[in-house]
């Protein structure tokens, strides 16, 4: 199978997952799969966030998705258990199309690490 095929079908199965898990069988764009894993990686599954917060969840998933890479490293956990890195190596420009396949690669690569998927 070709790499790109299984990269989609390996997509596929982690939107169906998620969609079915927390939006009633709804397609769940790459954001809102993103805000999923910030919410995950901080452990804090059952409170509400503020819009800052939203956007700092956001972060983190980014930073872990992409720590795998090489562009980020763990760093610590603050006083309020939120997790903090610290950037390796700039991440290259890209366009849109490019920046969403790398970002659906460490998503895939995150869900097979975690075991939900194979």
């Amino acid at each position: 199978m070709a790499r790109d095929e299984q990269l989609r079908e390996r997509w596929d199965a982690v939107v169906k997952m998620l969609g079915d898990r927390f939006a009633d069988g709804q397609i769940l764009n790459l954001d809102a799969i993103i805000y999923l894993i910030g919410i995950q990686e901080l452990g804090q599954l059952h409170r509400k966030f503020k819009k800052d917060e939203k956007l700092n969840l956001m972060h983190i998933a980014i930073c872990r998705l992409l720590e795998p890479y090489g562009y980020y490293e763990f760093d610590y956990f603050d006083e309020q258990g939120w997790p903090h890195y610290k950037i390796l190596e700039q991440l290259p420009t890209l366009k849109a199309g490019e920046q969403s396949v790398l970002m659906k690669e460490a998503i895939v690569h995150y869900f097979l690490e975690k075991e939900v998927i194979v």
